[in-house]
C-alpha cells in the first residue's frame, strides 16, 4: 500500500512539473518577442528617419533649381548648377541608405516572421509531448488505481473466507459442545 502512495505522490509531482514547464514558456517567448519587436522598431525609426531627411533634402533641390543667381537673377550661374547637383547626389546617396536599411528591415520582418514559425511549431511540439506524458501519467494513474481496488477487494475476500471459517469453527464447537450435552453421564 506505502508503495502505491508513493508512486501517487511522483505522479503528482510529475503533473506538477509539467505544468509549471508549460506555465513558463509563454513568459520566456514574450521577453524573446519584445527583444525582436525592439529591433524592428529601432530599424524603421531609422528607416523613417532616412525618409524624412530625403524629404527635406528635396526640398532642398527644388529651392536650388528655382535659385538663380546669375545677372540680373535670370539667368543661373555654374555655381547654382553645382550646388543643384550636389543636393541632388546627396538625395542619391541618402536614397541608396534608404533602400539598404529598407532592405534590413525586410530581412528583420522575415526573420521575425520565420522566428515565430519556429516558435509555433517548437510549442506544438512541446504540448502535443506535455499531452502524451500527461496521458501516460493517467493512464498510469488509473493503473495503480485498479491495482489498490483489486488489492482491496482481495483483503475482502479473504475477510469474508476468515469470518465463514470463523463461523464454521464456533458451528462445529457449539455441534461438539452440544453432543456432549446430549451423552449421558457415566
Amino acid at each position: 500500500m506505502k508503495i502505491i502512495c508513493n508512486r501517487s505522490y511522483r505522479l503528482f509531482g510529475a503533473v506538477l512539473f509539467c505544468i509549471f514547464c508549460l506555465g513558463s514558456i509563454p513568459a520566456y517567448a514574450q521577453i524573446k518577442s519584445t527583444v525582436d519587436s525592439l529591433s524592428y522598431e529601432t530599424q524603421r525609426a531609422k528607416v523613417n528617419n532616412l525618409l524624412e531627411q530625403r524629404k527635406q533634402k528635396f526640398g532642398e533641390f527644388d529651392q536650388s533649381v528655382l535659385k538663380k543667381s546669375g545677372v540680373f537673377g535670370i539667368f543661373k550661374t555654374k555655381r547654382d548648377m553645382q550646388q543643384s547637383i550636389d543636393i541632388l547626389k546627396s538625395v542619391v546617396i541618402n536614397d541608396n541608405h534608404i533602400f539598404l536599411e529598407t532592405q534590413k528591415l525586410l530581412s528583420l520582418k522575415d526573420f521575425e516572421k520565420e522566428h515565430f514559425q519556429k516558435l509555433a511549431s517548437e510549442y506544438d511540439t512541446q504540448s502535443s509531448a506535455y499531452m502524451r506524458t500527461i496521458t501516460k501519467l493517467q493512464t498510469e494513474n488509473d493503473k495503480l488505481r485498479t491495482q489498490i481496488n483489486n488489492l482491496d477487494e482481495g483483503e475482502h475476500q479473504s475477510d469474508i473466507w476468515l469470518y465463514l471459517c470463523f463461523l464454521l469453527i464456533i458451528g462445529l464447537a457449539s455441534y461438539v459442545f452440544y453432543l456432549r450435552k446430549q451423552q449421558p453421564k457415566n
